[in-house]
Order: structure tokens, then sequence, then C-alpha cells
């Protein structure tokens, strides 16, 4: 179990720690900063007992009463922040010109690592990923059974390959472990988690947010589908920043795959899954958007967090053993 970041993550340790149900009552949200480390983290611990859960949980904690209706009242002021956040809408076409765009200059973690960083901050931004790298592919795929016809069969597709299209060694989220091996990281499950801020929980946790709820899966499936816009360029500039650094080719791989499978798939998620749902339901139209842009939302925030800490002169981790 990770170390408690506040009263509610210490609320939720302290209750998976013991046999259900819950014995002592779970605190309010009240004021707590929704985008702050210690309510991402109280998230981030609920969501995980639907993946893989932790050491000698019961696993009878997933469907808790108590505990869902905790997870319910922590989720509402990250979705409201979320949607306050952002400027909203209802013109797909229009977000994924803006996605489609080619960047005037590459001020991102890539274009850092490309001409200025170091490997320890290339490290560093492995374990960051690493929350969500572990699980790639399973968040989404709470939406097949919330979706029909052309667009499931389109998004299922999209998973097939993010699961290594029927080959265990293939699977992303493996590759991934051999990247992390690669760079001397460890590679067990969410061993890092500790070690990485909330800029970097916010956006795993906006993906079980919105897979997990059915009225959300609008959201969902734009979020996929501006993560898979911008994979394979962002994937091109990684591997051009890994070359540099002189990283091993097991991490070169991983972002190679990414470069190949997420140039089909962008093509897939803006013409057969968001096109086909939204015939299919125009009203899905503004969650399509919110996922789109709480997606850009949060990657910029977690951009801005790593990069300000390393121009700093100092770790974007949090205080940790990450070794």
């Amino acid at each position: 179990m990770p170390v408690p970041r506040g009263e509610l993550s210490a609320a939720v340790v302290n209750v998976l720690r013991t046999a259900p149900p819950t014995r002592t009552p779970l605190p309010h949200p009240g004021n707590a900063d929704p985008y702050g480390d210690d309510l991402q983290l109280a998230l981030h611990l609920c969501y995980e007992l639907h993946y893989q859960s932790f050491h000698a949980v019961d696993s009878a904690w997933e469907w808790d009463p108590d505990l869902l209706r905790f997870r319910a009242a922590i989720e509402q002021p990250f979705l409201d922040a979320l949607r306050g956040s952002v400027a909203g809408g209802s013109d797909v076409q229009q977000e994924f010109r803006a996605l489609l765009a080619s960047p005037a200059d590459d001020s991102g973690i890539a274009g850092y690592l490309l001409t200025e960083g170091d490997h320890e901050q290339l490290r560093e931004f492995f374990v960051h990923r690493s929350i969500y790298h572990h699980k790639e592919g399973d968040p989404h795929a709470w939406v097949i059974p919330r979706l029909r016809g052309q667009e499931k069969a389109s998004l299922v597709a999209v998973e097939f390959d993010e699961f290594g299209g029927g080959r265990g060694d293939r699977i992303h989220a493996q590759l991934y472990v051999n990247l992390m091996a690669a760079a001397g990281l460890n590679t067990e499950y969410l061993h890092y988690l500790d070690a990485v801020p909330a800029p970097m929980l916010a956006i795993v946790n906006m993906m079980s947010l919105f897979g997990l709820h059915r009225e959300h899966r609008g959201a969902l499936v734009g979020h996929l589908a501006a993560a898979e816009i911008t994979s394979s360029p962002g994937a091109r500039r990684m591997i051009a920043a890994l070359e540099r650094l002189g990283a091993a080719p097991e991490c070169l791989i991983f972002y190679a795959e990414h470069v190949e499978a997420d140039a089909v798939h962008e093509q897939v998620m803006r013409h057969d899954v968001v096109a086909n749902l939204l015939a299919r339901e125009p009203g899905l139209t503004e969650s399509v958007v919110l996922g789109i842009q709480a997606t850009n939302l949060l990657e910029d925030r977690f951009s801005r967090h790593t990069l300000d800490s390393w121009r700093a002169g100092h770790s974007s981790l949090r205080p940790s053993i990450t070794g």
C-alpha cells in the first residue's frame, strides 16, 4: 500500500488494511484540491480495486457500498474541476483539426529531452508513465460493452493491437515492462506509485472515471481518440530523444510500436468509432468534446509540472526510493 498524502488517502489505506465492511466513517472531501495529491491518490486507490488491486487487500472491497459512496463523493469534485477547466462545446471536428495540426515548436517533454534533457530525466519520465503503461489499454476496455455496431467493432480492433494482437509478448504493457528493465528500473506493477505526483495520477484517474461510468462513454471515446491522434507523432519525437540519449533498443521498440500502430488507430478512432458513435447517439457530442479537452488539459498540466521541475534543477518525482 502506498504512503498516504492526506486525510482522504489515509482513510482509504486504513480501510483497505482491514476486512470489509467499513467500521469507521469515511471523510467528506470538503475543500480538498481536486487536482491535489491527497484526493488523486485516494481516487487511484479506489479505482485500482477494479484492476489488479493490492497485495493482501480483501477482494470484497471492490463492491463495498460504503467505499463506493466515498469514491463517488471524491469523484464529483474532480469531474466538476475538469468540466470547469475546459471550454466545452459541440464541435468535434474542430477539436480533431487542432489535434492534427503540427505544433509550431516542440516545447513539450519530448522536445526537452531531445535538446537538453539527461538520462536521469528520461528515467523519471519512464517512472511517471509506468502508472498508466502498466495497464495500457485496460481503462478503455470498460467502454466496449457500452458501444454497438461498427463503433464497437472498430474500437475492439484498436484494443486488439494494444493487447499484442493475440501475442502476450507484444502486449503494450509488456513492451513497457521491457523498456523499464532496459532502463534499469523496477518492473513490478505500480512499484513507483509513491514516487508519482498528482498530475500523472490525474491522467490515469480520468480514464478510470470515464471508463467505469456508462454515462461518460462518450468522454472515454473522446479521450482515446485524442490519445491516438497525438501518439504517433509524439512517439516519433521520443524516438529521436531516445537516440540522442543512447537509450537501449527495448526502449526504442516500445515507441516504434506506437509510431506504426497509432498512425492507423487515429484514422480508425476518428472515422469509424467517433463518427459512427455520434451518428447513432448525437447526444454524446459534448461528452466526446469533454474527453478530448480534458485529456489535453491534464497532459498539459503534467508536462508543465515536469518541465518546471527539471528547469528548476530538481526532480519531478515525489521524494521516494525510486531505484
